[in-house]
């Protein structure tokens, strides 16, 4: 049973009576200060009781346990997607604790090295748990709590996974939890997930505490057990000196405190040179405008500076950490799906493409490669990420193509073809970290949403036959399994 059939059935009339509950008890609930822990209460209740009333409804008469299991996941997404902006970050007082531990790993994370945290040098491996990094990061774009879940479950499989290559590898006995949580801890700093308190509170407060177990309960047992080691970090549990401690700590605040000057000035500085008028005569200035020029020479002179400062810094960094940096700047962002609406492809799932789709899906690769190879020499580095080399008289056909492909594509508004109304397909390096993991999918549950979320456009609970229901086959209700198992194939390889 997948979301579009959980959709579907709540259209049916002899539903009539499931569609009122389920918008009684969201007005309701809406109309009620927060409180934490009877909010939690209150919704765990109502799901146990409509889950129950599934089961003895005609609608669901002859359905498998995992298909009445489906109807819960999908009775869950759709009411906390719906109450997200009613529940999350409700309280002051969770905001300035996530806020606190925000900072902390931001600090941390300047110095922190695995030997830190007695990690083996056998079980070293900080390339691979950038893709661990990226899945933790990925947790505050969704809404339902399954989905966020999803997030830690895939980031800690990944681990899993490089620790038990490693052990075999190393023909060393299989790691355990003693080698696991140090890990866990080092790739939670690393990434600094938005809102990672925040997160953690939605999860065990909303999710359906029946679904907690086994495995589950198990990962996110360890995520806890990580935030409160990071909570309460200090010289001792880094197995490192006070006084050194401190210092790499003043440091860290310092270069953090740099850096933020550094852009305010540089953002500040070309404000003031977009307001400077243009002159096309030399005229003699009266004092007032000779003393108003030398001060804004002054300004562009410190401008000069200032940006040479973030040239140097730009310079020094590899195409890695420009993702990295990248991917941090995208996760701030508002609306997400501003961002990647020039992108069409970005979050669809194989069920939603046509043969119609090769021809652009080829285009988009072939720009991405050569945006990509242009990147890596403009740094003077090697394009080591790219899939496969292809040969140089193809490679040239294929800018061709790009550039062709920029000329004469058309709008297609007749197929299921997922482009953009300019035509125009876009492709930045920045991109490719959120194609590694494939487990961004289009999702009524993804954070940025405008009004009340696409689950309205989706079903109407009265029973409009009209309302719009997503393909079957789409990404709009991805499974938990599905993403572990797109996550973990990569980090076995």
């Amino acid at each position: 049973l997948t979301w579009h059939d959980f959709l579907e059935r709540m259209r049916q009339p002899s539903a009539a009576e499931f569609v009122k509950a389920i918008k009684s008890f969201i007005v309701s609930f809406s109309n009620n200060p927060p409180d934490p822990e009877r909010d939690s209460a209150a919704v765990q209740q109502f799901l146990l009781n409509m889950e129950a009333a599934f089961r003895a409804h005609p609608l669901w008469a002859g359905c498998s346990e995992e298909e009445l299991e489906s109807a819960g996941e999908g009775l869950e997404k759709y009411v906390m997607t719906k109450l997200f902006t009613r529940v999350f970050a409700s309280v002051p007082d969770d905001i300035k604790v996530d806020e606190q531990l925000s900072e902390k790993m931001a600090l941390v994370q300047q110095f922190i090295r695995p030997e830190n945290l007695d990690i083996k040098p056998t079980f070293q491996n900080e390339s691979s748990w950038l893709l661990a990094q990226k899945e933790l990061q990925k947790m505050n774009m969704y809404k339902a709590p399954r989905e966020k879940l999803a997030c830690i479950l895939n980031c800690c499989k990944v681990i899993t996974n490089l620790l038990h290559n490693a052990a075999v590898a190393a023909n060393e006995n299989p790691p355990g939890a003693d080698e696991f949580l140090p890990v866990l801890i080092y790739v939670t700093i690393k990434a600094n997930p938005p809102q990672l308190h925040l997160n953690l509170l939605y999860i065990q407060r909303y999710r359906r505490q029946s679904r907690m177990v086994s495995e589950t309960a198990y990962y996110f047992t360890n995520i806890l057990s990580a935030e409160s080691f990071i909570s309460n970090i200090d010289a001792k549990s880094l197995s490192m000196d006070e006084v050194e401690f401190e210092r790499n700590m003043e440091s860290a605040r310092a270069l953090l405190s740099g850096l933020t000057s550094d852009v305010e000035s540089s953002s500040s500085v070309e404000n003031v040179s977009a307001a400077k008028p243009m002159e096309h005569k030399q005229e003699p200035l009266p004092p007032n405008e000779k003393d108003s020029r030398k001060q804004l020479r002054s300004s562009e002179s410190s401008a000069s500076k200032s940006g040479s400062k973030e040239d140097q810094l730009r310079k020094s960094m590899s195409i890695s950490d420009l993702e990295e940096k990248g991917a941090a700047t995208i996760l701030k962002e508002d609306d997400i799906n501003n961002v990647f609406q020039e992108f069409p492809y970005v979050f669809a799932s194989v069920g939603d493409l046509t043969v119609r789709n090769v021809e652009d899906l080829l285009n988009n690769y072939k720009q991405l490669v050569f945006k990509y190879v242009c990147l890596a020499k403009g740094l003077g580095v090697p394009p080591s990420s790219l899939p496969h080399s292809v040969p140089k008289a193809q490679a040239e056909r294929q800018v061709e193509t790009l550039e062709r492909s920029k000329l004469d594509t058309k709008v297609d508004t007749t197929e299921d073809n997922p482009r953009q109304h300019d035509g125009s397909i876009k492709t930045s390096p920045s991109e490719i970290g959120i194609f590694e993991s494939k487990v961004l999918q289009e999702d009524d549950s993804v954070v940025p949403q405008k009004a009340d979320d696409r689950v309205d456009d989706a079903i109407k609970l009265s029973g409009d036959s009209e309302a719009e229901m997503p393909k079957e086959g789409s990404a709009a209700y991805p499974s938990t399994d599905d993403n572990t198992e797109a996550v973990t194939s990569l980090a076995k390889e």
